[in-house]
């Protein structure tokens, strides 16, 4: 029996993963539109240019995608530190004050992103630690 590329695409995407378009194109001839088909019946959410997520459910709904996952498809690399104001807080050396603000130290992107309904500010460092220290 032959199975239709829309097909083959969704059996191989799994709830609460980030994808890029281009880990996908293997399984479609017509990325692009199986995408767009799959963004229309809610199987995938487009998080940014390329980068699609399955949504996995909770008893609250739906679950945002893990953030370490979004910004690893949206730099294509894996040698990146996200942090937070807060993170220096529970460090002990930062102020008092609650942030919002993610900030991504990577080797590529420079800028702020809006990536899903989270922004980001990625800051390119010729060298990123792989955790936050003193």
């Amino acid at each position: 029996m032959h199975m239709k590329s829309l097909d083959k695409v969704k059996e191989h995407l799994k709830p609460g993963e980030v994808y890029h378009r281009a880990d996908l194109r293997k399984w479609s001839t017509s990325i692009d539109r199986h995408m767009q088909e799959l963004v229309k019946e809610g199987t995938i959410e487009k998080l940014f240019r390329g980068i699609y997520y399955v949504p996995s459910q909770s008893v609250f709904g739906k679950v945002p995608a893990d953030e370490q996952k979004l910004v690893k498809a949206f730099l294509k690399d894996h040698r990146f530190v996200i942090v937070s104001f807060n993170d220096y807080n529970a460090l002990g050396v930062g102020t008092t004050q609650l942030y919002k603000e993610r900030r991504v130290y990577n080797h590529s992107r420079q800028g702020d992103f809006k990536l899903g309904n989270r922004t980001f500010r990625f800051i390119r460092k010729p060298y990123v630690p792989s955790k936050v220290t003193k």
